[in-house]
């Protein structure tokens, strides 16, 4: 049966487009390299009776996403489950201080006055002006920019809040975390809790824009939660694969697609690294810019998006590291069991030095630990009595070209390099948790290296598809001449954390592109 749609790649952005467009009776095929679906979201064995998630975990991107008030009746009968806490995240610092977020938000302006009188009303200030403003701007993060709905939006902002105050609106959302936090919070605590959070947007504390994320950030951990998938991210990904299934379309895994055929100036298939052909009249590419136009496109002339392809600049690469323990992890601070996401950072220049560090291509000398706690939100995850810690460090270097620390020797993400580091993460960890050597019974380590070979899409263990400097992000992701996913190849639609609006796991450049499509 010759398909509709194929869709290189099963990714969230993917996976979501091939449901979305199944949903409408179009024939979907999906193709992914790998032997497993689901791009980053990936559960292994950690040890018997213990399943960790190798890379993304929590969904509160998906769960606030216009892509799942689509799909979500279609996967929870397919068996999605989330599991949930009232305290997402928090931050402990060095000192043993530490701060717990809650979804209750009149309890968490309570706790910041307590830290420092103010801080709570600047908190409601916050997180009620992200609400207040949700239309618009939700509408800008995720919506199709070139498109006539952005322009008449832009137009009713602007006849509504004037052009100036309009333009001093974008020029406010360009305030970078630390310019913000700085000015709006006096408890350090407060501060240390954010901080960290630009990180997973592929920021730093003086990027541009962050501290309107850092916001947006705060918004929706106190109003979702940091939900994780129950039996790991990968069940996620199995419900998705069912869902298209059930619709008539398929899923293959093992399926390398080694070229975009093209006649005209128009897709007409698919070839796969095996030589098979596949013939369709749209395919969506699930890639980034380099996979695209360096390889998939390698026959077709494009030489601005050859061009573009080739300076297109990756970001900060991250390190995963995972624990399987013997007993519940015994923390410095109290409140902590049952926090499904704790930053290890002191604030705001312990941040702005492990990202800058890593940058410069340097094993940072503190690095920022992200510590998850799966199995207190889902006990499927580990025996009763033992636990597991998911730990990202999302500012490691993708190309080694020193140590701030000046103690690993390492240039390359070899084996020995990588558990190096990892015993740097390990120290810092047990100064934080008391019972950890006790308690350790498997460690696992992936480097950006090992990273990238399990998904072709995470150059040098970049996870953002790209960096997210304003450059290449908005109208101008992934390039400063893109027009939404479509250029030159008629028939072809790039979809993907490279392209608008950016990286996680919402799937919101599937669901444009779907949309677009007619789903």
């Amino acid at each position: 049966m010759r398909p509709d749609h194929v869709i290189v790649g099963s990714g969230i952005n993917a996976l979501v487009a091939a449901a979305m467009l199944g949903a409408k009776g179009r024939r979907v095929l999906v193709l992914e390299r790998e032997g497993v679906a689901g791009g980053c979201m990936r559960t292994e064995p950690l040890a018997p009776g213990f399943v960790h998630d190798v890379m993304a975990a929590t969904f509160v991107l998906f769960l606030t996403s216009p892509a799942y008030a689509a799909l979500a009746a279609g996967l929870h009968a397919q068996g999605l489950e989330f599991c949930h806490t009232a305290h997402p995240t928090a931050v402990l610092r060095p000192d043993g201080s530490a701060l717990v977020l809650t979804t209750d938000r009149a309890a968490n302006a309570a706790a910041w006055d307590a830290r420092s009188a103010g801080d709570g009303a600047a908190h409601l200030a916050d997180v009620g002006g992200i609400e207040a403003e949700a239309p618009f701007l939700f509408a800008l993060l995720g919506g199709r920019l070139w498109s006539w709905d952005t322009a008449r939006l832009l137009l009713r902002e602007a006849r509504r809040r004037g052009p100036r105050g309009l333009m001093a609106w974008f020029g406010q959302a360009l305030v970078p975390a630390r310019a913000w936090l700085e000015a709006t919070y006096a408890s350090p605590e407060v501060q240390a809790l954010w901080a960290p959070w630009v990180l997973h947007t592929g920021l730093t504390p003086e990027s541009a824009y962050s501290g309107k994320m850092g916001k947006v950030i705060a918004f929706a951990l106190e109003a979702a939660g940091a939900p994780v998938v129950k039996g790991g991210a990968g069940a996620a990904a199995a419900a998705f694969v069912r869902l298209i299934e059930a619709q008539g379309g398929a899923v293959r895994t093992g399926a390398d697609v080694d070229r975009i055929t093209v006649q005209g100036g128009r897709v007409t298939g698919v070839a796969l690294a095996d030589g098979e052909r596949i013939g369709c009249p749209s395919v969506l590419a699930s890639v980034t810019p380099a996979q695209l136009y360096g390889r998939l496109l390698r026959d077709v002339n494009l030489p601005e998006d050859r061009a573009a392809a080739r300076a297109f600049r990756h970001g900060r690469a991250n390190f995963q590291l995972h624990f399987a323990l013997d007993a519940e992890p015994d923390w410095i601070a109290p409140g902590l069991a049952d926090v499904a996401l704790i930053h290890l950072a002191d604030g705001i220049d312990s941040v702005s030095k492990s990202s800058n560090e890593a940058e410069r291509g340097l094993f940072p000398e503190t690095p920022t630990i992200c510590v998850g706690q799966p199995h207190r939100l889902d006990p499927t995850r580990a025996p009763a009595g033992k636990a597991i810690l998911w730990c990202q460090i999302p500012d490691a270097p993708r190309l080694i070209k020193g140590d701030a620390a000046g103690q690993i020797a390492g240039r390359t993400w070899d084996a020995a390099t990588r558990e190096a580091f990892a015993d740097r993460i390990e120290a810092i960890l047990a100064r934080h948790i008391r019972n950890l050597p006790a308690a350790r019974l498997v460690r696992r380590a992936y480097s950006p290296a090992d990273l990238q070979e399990m998904n072709i899409n995470l150059t040098g263990g970049d996870p953002y598809g790209g960096a997210c400097a304003v450059d290449q992000f908005f109208l101008w992701r992934p390039f400063a001449h893109s027009t939404g996913g479509t250029g030159p190849v008629r028939g072809l639609h790039h979809i993907g954390a490279s392209t608008h609006p950016g990286p996680g796991l919402g799937g919101g450049s599937g669901f444009l592109a779907a949309k677009a499509l007619g789903a």
